[in-house]
């Protein structure tokens, strides 16, 4: 038989196709060839691939090809060779040489030219990843938003001129002091750095942008972080309001792919340098940073529910501290978190002055623990205050649960209605459905009570449309809505109605509510929580600011609480202090950096055997977190001085990367959990 690598003893035709295919083949080799050809000038790149294992969390040199010199620029994204497959990563730097001695791979490609990834972001995702015992992966992730080709494309259109007022601003500012010098601070260059408590019916995005434009005025960026979408819109109009249209862009996650990319380009490319949005505009490359903003930093929705759950204000004051910027934490309450930055004297309070909140909102307690015992959820007196503000505009009224009533108990006993085939609870969805069980939706319309026999069922807590359902009956001629789960109002009239909503779903009044009544008080201060009190309080200042200047609160609840005396007298600088001092006498944040370990009982013990913590370290559990002991999860705590606080990430973070490499089980590690 012929052999094909001689072309010479082949018949005619198959010669051909085998000369064919072998000079087909050189060509390609030395296309290839050229293609991997180094570049002339900085012919290493320094990639960091996008992996998640905590071992690989480190750059790696490629070859630049001379074809791929001019777009394989620090902060694109490209495709590199990688464990034997193509991934993606960005280009963290260009260089001469590279410290690898063997030969370098070359990129694969250069999948946008686009420089996304900047150094300053880049920097911080360095520090996220060692302060949160992640990886830069996973803080990337979080902070460049998915790449959309067509919207790449197009260009950014430069913002246009603009006026700043400050003397409206200053006026804006002027029951908040020291808020307008604070202005004029930031309008002249400087970087001051304040904890702003808000007084009540304070229109605070108004404020906010006021600060936003003064800042601009100096020539530098803003970074505004607010909880959700309808904080966004709010703060959205007020930008518009003081600087004009297209002067700033919004960064949220319900924008879509398309605009969210064209947004954080107008960013990227410095065509904007305001940006407002969700916990994920934080890291918006804004060029030449000048203020953060935070509002309300004690929302949950401020922390970061992926690995590896960095907050929002810890993000934010890091940026503001290696970019030298002016920040700005401000909400209705002061979380312990805020207060310890005044003690430590890294930032200065903006507040009103008693003489201001007095003038602004009354709250008086109603009700007693002697009034629930017997059944008395709304009292007397609330019902007149509401029939009194209606008479003036509308009335809000907050109540803790959702729904209609999702807790029964016997009427006899008070023993809690249980379903008789899984044992999850009984609930009503309405006044005319039968009890159903809210785990497997059994109805059971014959219930009985398993303790007494008896077939009557009472509702210990109620939900918003049963307390919609109550007021209606007691205001005939009074249209009541709610506000709550999928049916959130952004707004409502200043016409007379009354609108029931949760905590969180609260819309905005024209002119602010006449009245605002919070209900169920002792709900939210029955978590067993860490942040029970301060939660609480938060949540009803949240509400109670949405009532016009004089408006009225009344919250229904225990006169001795000392989270409600707090709320009487308006005093979250108070209320922080307390918080603060009880955190410090017992060893808790501020005052430590806490770790929690979650995973198998088995993976938790070896991770605590690898971990090499600091000799001043706690170890506080393990205990079961599902109940279930050793076939559920279990977690343990690592508690250390707040002073030895990197150190503890350090180790976890050597935890993390020796678990990787030894493909040991994955354990859950969360660094200054926002709660326990």
């Amino acid at each position: 038989m012929a052999d094909a690598d001689d072309p010479e003893l082949l018949p005619g035709m198959v010669r051909a196709t085998v000369k064919a295919s072998q000079a087909k083949a050189r060509a390609t080799k030395a296309r290839k060839a050229a293609e991997a050809e180094p570049a002339a000038v900085d012919p290493v790149a320094r990639v960091l691939v996008d992996v998640p294992l905590p071992h690989l969390d480190r750059t790696f040199d490629y070859t630049v090809p001379v074809a791929m010199a001019d777009t394989a620029v620090p902060g694109a994204r490209v495709k590199v060779r990688f464990a034997g497959q193509d991934v993606d990563g960005f280009v963290l730097a260009r260089g001469a040489e590279s410290d690898h001695t063997g030969r370098l791979a070359p990129l694969r490609r250069v999948v946008s030219a686009e420089p996304v990834l900047h150094p300053q972001i880049a920097t911080l995702a360095g520090e996220l990843a060692e302060r949160y015992a992640g990886t830069r992966s996973d803080v990337l992730r979080l902070a460049i938003p998915q790449r959309h080709a067509t919207t790449e494309k197009e260009p950014s259109a430069p913002a246009g001129p603009w006026a700043h007022d400050a003397a409206a601003g200053e006026a804006a500012w002027v029951d908040h002091q020291p808020g307008p010098a604070f202005l004029r601070h930031l309008a002249t260059g400087g970087s001051p750095r304040a904890v702003w408590s808000a007084a009540p019916a304070t229109d605070w995005p108004a404020l906010v942008a006021h600060a936003a434009a003064a800042t601009h005025a100096s020539g530098r960026g803003v970074v505004i972080c607010v909880p959700d979408g309808k904080d966004v819109a709010r703060v959205d109009r007020a930008l518009i309001a003081v600087l004009g249209e297209g002067q700033h862009v919004t960064l949220t996650a319900d924008a879509g792919p398309a605009r969210r990319y064209r947004d954080f380009l107008a960013i990227s490319r410095g065509a904007r340098r305001i940006v407002v949005g969700t916990r994920g505009a934080s890291f918006a490359p804004v060029d030449d940073l000048g203020l953060v903003v935070i509002w309300d930093d004690g929302d949950d929705l401020h922390a970061e529910p992926r690995a590896p759950y960095p907050h929002t204000r810890e993000t934010l004051l890091l940026r503001a501290e290696r970019e030298s910027a002016g920040a700005l934490i401000g909400g209705f309450v002061r979380t312990v978190e805020a207060a310890y930055l005044l003690r430590t004297g890294w930032a200065q309070e903006i507040a009103a002055d008693r003489a201001e909140v007095r003038r602004r909102v009354t709250v008086q307690l109603a009700g007693t623990e002697t009034d629930r015992a017997r059944g008395g959820r709304i009292p007397r007196e609330v019902h007149l205050a509401v029939r009194d503000a209606l008479e003036t505009g509308p009335v809000l009224v907050q109540t803790p649960r959702l729904g209609y009533v999702n807790i029964l108990a016997c009427e006899r006993c008070r023993t809690p209605a249980r379903c008789q085939v899984c044992l999850g609870p009984l609930a009503l969805a309405g006044p005319a459905t039968p009890p159903a069980c809210r785990w497997c939706g059994t109805v059971d319309e014959a219930w009985a009570c398993a303790e007494c026999g008896h077939r009557g069922l009472r509702a210990p807590i109620l939900g918003d449309a049963r307390t919609a359902e109550e007021l209606g009956r007691a205001l005939p001629n009074t249209r009541v809505r709610t506000s709550s789960g999928d049916t959130v109002l952004a707004t409502v009239s200043a016409a007379k109605q009354v609108v029931v909503a949760t905590p969180g779903a609260e819309p905005v009044a024209e002119g602010g509510y006449a009245a605002v009544v919070l209900l169920d008080t002792w709900l939210l201060l029955s978590r067993i929580d860490l942040r029970a009190g301060e939660e609480a309080l938060r949540r009803w200042a949240d509400a109670a600011a949405l009532v016009r200047p004089g408006g009225r609160v009344v919250a229904v609840g225990d006169p001795a609480h000392p989270t409600l005396q707090a709320l009487v007298r308006w005093d979250p600088a108070g209320n922080a202090e307390r918080e603060t001092d009880e955190r410090l006498a017992a060893h808790l944040p501020p005052a430590s950096r806490l770790a929690t370990i979650t995973g198998d009982p088995g993976a938790v013990d070896d991770a605590v055997t690898l971990l090499a913590a600091p000799a001043s370290a706690e170890l506080l559990g393990p205990v079961a977190i599902d109940g279930r002991g050793a076939e559920g999860e279990s977690r343990i705590v690592v508690r250390v001085p707040r002073a030895e606080g990197p150190d503890l990430s350090r180790a976890l973070g050597e935890l993390q990367r020796l678990r990787s490499a030894r493909k040991l089980d994955a354990v859950r590690i969360q660094v200054d959990p926002p709660t326990l």
